[in-house]
This record gives C-alpha cells, structure tokens and sequence, in this order.
C-alpha cells in the first residue's frame, strides 16, 4: 500500500486524459478559453494504460477519469475498455459535463462503469448559458434523465457562486427529493485561467449549508465515508441526498488519499500545489516501471500537509491561477 509522509493512504487516483472542453464555464476559464496543449504533449493513452497498471499494483484501487472534458478525447471508450481489466483497478468513475456522454451510456454501463459525477451548475437554461457561455442545458439534461434510466450512481457537482446561481440551490435540492442522486455543492476556486477568484466573493461551506437550512432544517448528518472530500447530509423523505465540498476552504486534507496525474503527465499530490514529477518526460525516456515506482514513493514522503502549505509553497513562483482544465476537474 502506499503512504505518504503524513501516513495518510493513497489508493485514489485522478487522472486527466485531455485539457480541452467545449464549455467556457465562468470559474473554468476566460470565454476566449485556454490555450490547449498539442496533442503530442498529452500523455497517449498507452502511457496512461501504463501508470494505471503500475500504480495498481502499488494499491491505487478507484480511479477517476476527468479531463477537460474527458469524451472530446477520440478513442475514449476504447481506454476505458481497457482500464476497467486492469487488475487491482475496482472501480472506474468518470466526472463529465454530460454534452457528449448520452450515447455512450450504455456501453459505460455494459464495461460495469456504473458512476458518473455530473457537471450541472444551473437548472434555469439562462442561467447556464450564462455559466457555460454555451446553450446546451437541455443536452446536459437529457444525459442526466438518461443515467438514472440506465441506473447510474448520479452525483451533480454545482459550483457555487456569488451573483450567478445561489437561486439554483433550492431547485437543485429539490431534484434528490424524487431521485436517488447526490447534489454536491463545491466552493468556487481561482483556478479559473486568470488571476483570482472569478467572483469578488465566494460562499465558503458553511454560508452554503447555513442557506439550505433556512428552507430543510431538518437535514440530518451523514456518517461520510473514509476520505470523504463532502460533508453529507439527507432531508428527511427525500430520496438522495447532498453534500457540501469545502474545495477553497479545504478543511478535508487532513484525510485525502488521492493524486492526481495531469493531461500532460505531471504528478500533483495536492491540487493546489505545483506538480512534482513529469511521469511524461519519465515514459518517454525508457524509465522502467521501478523508477516510476520510485519517483512516486518519492513524491508522497515529501507531501504537503495540506492545501494551504502547498499553496503557500507555490506562490513562490507563480500564483494558483491555471484553468481547472489544465488540472483535471
């Protein structure tokens, strides 16, 4: 198993397959968008097939494919198809915007991908293509309808921010008191491709949760499993439930178990720090998978204690201000 220098377990590992998305979400990225990076600078799918493998066998067991978003990349039902074989690897779950994942629904289900976190940050069509500079609601809507038929663990992640959809949460609740989903409410973040948060204001967790039960006071706390980024709760004769994600706050680090590995193959232990190893640089110049094993070990005895150090060590030479994209979501 691996451990870093905290004795925190790392079995979680994100991994970002594409910088690029056809939305231009406010706290993403400016509206004329991000500069991407050539293809030839991503890591190609059989790297990536590679490090799963690897980290596998050193006790990685969920992984999150993310982008950008991850179905604008061409062959990625073929990459999932084989990610979901590889040994040790028990669950496979992907976060989408929902523009182009309807059609592939089916066949997620069929390789036993059965969990899809949705990128949803407004149920008014006004409101989201205000958010998203796009007007694809009804699509996003349509793949959401079209998960809970195939019966998909639903989870809708909405950020929340000042001035551009505190109306939506009320109405987003609302959606868990028919349906079996979890509405998660995350904290809106700088990482936005410009410098600062994207609102003079944010609404840190606890505004959040204060709001929601002006109207459900009678929602309950969840017993959060192990490693939990949310605070979870349930509204007594509703069907799901929601969550609250203190992402800017980040008043979970003291529990995390995840690394994240980039489009272009650099390790982050944290998402706020500035990466510590190019993996890409590493497969492409013969490294052997025990020096891939070793740069990892590496890594995590040298890992920040939390968000705000790794922060903190970074703003010593450029700010926390890259697009989400460029991360992994």
């Amino acid at each position: 198993m691996l451990f870093d220098n905290h004795g925190r377990e790392i079995n979680y590992m994100r991994l970002a397959v594409t910088d690029r998305c056809n939305l231009r979400c406010f706290y993403c990225m400016p509206e004329s968008g991000i500069e991407y990076m050539d293809r030839k600078d991503l890591l190609s799918f059989e790297e990536m097939e590679r490090l799963v493998t690897i980290f596998s066998g050193l006790g990685i067991k969920k992984l999150r494919i993310t982008g950008g978003e991850p179905f604008v990349r061409k062959g990625i039902m073929e990459f999932l198809s084989s990610v979901v074989q590889i040994d040790g690897i028990e669950k496979v779950r992907i976060t989408t915007n929902g523009t182009f994942t309807g059609e592939k629904i089916a066949q997620l289900h069929r390789l036993g991908i059965r969990s899809v976190n949705l990128s949803l940050d407004s149920l008014d069509r006004e409101r989201f293509f205000n958010i998203t500079r796009r007007d694809l609601f009804e699509t996003v809507m349509s793949t959401f309808r079209s998960l809970l038929d195939h019966g998909m663990e639903v989870k809708i992640n909405m950020v929340v921010m000042e001035g551009r959809n505190i109306e939506d949460i009320y109405p987003m609740l609302e959606l868990a008191r028919t349906h079996p989903i979890s509405v998660r409410f995350i904290e809106e973040m700088p990482f936005n491709g410009s410098n600062g948060q994207g609102n003079p204001s944010y609404w840190p967790a606890e505004k959040i949760l204060d709001h929601i039960k002006i109207r459900y006071a009678d929602a309950k706390t969840l017993e959060d499993p192990a490693s939990s980024t949310a605070k979870n709760y349930k509204i007594p004769g509703f069907a799901g439930s929601f969550g609250v994600i203190a992402a800017y706050t980040r008043t979970f680090c003291g529990t995390c178990n995840r690394i994240r590995i980039t489009p272009q193959g650099d390790l982050k232990t944290c998402l706020y720090d500035d990466g510590k190893i190019s993996f890409r640089e590493m497969l492409r110049s013969g490294a052997s998978d025990n020096d891939i094993v070793g740069a990892l070990w590496k890594a995590l005895k040298s890992r920040f204690k939390d968000g705000f150090e790794a922060e903190k060590a970074r703003l010593q030479t450029r700010p926390v201000s890259e697009s989400m994209a460029t991360i992994g979501g």
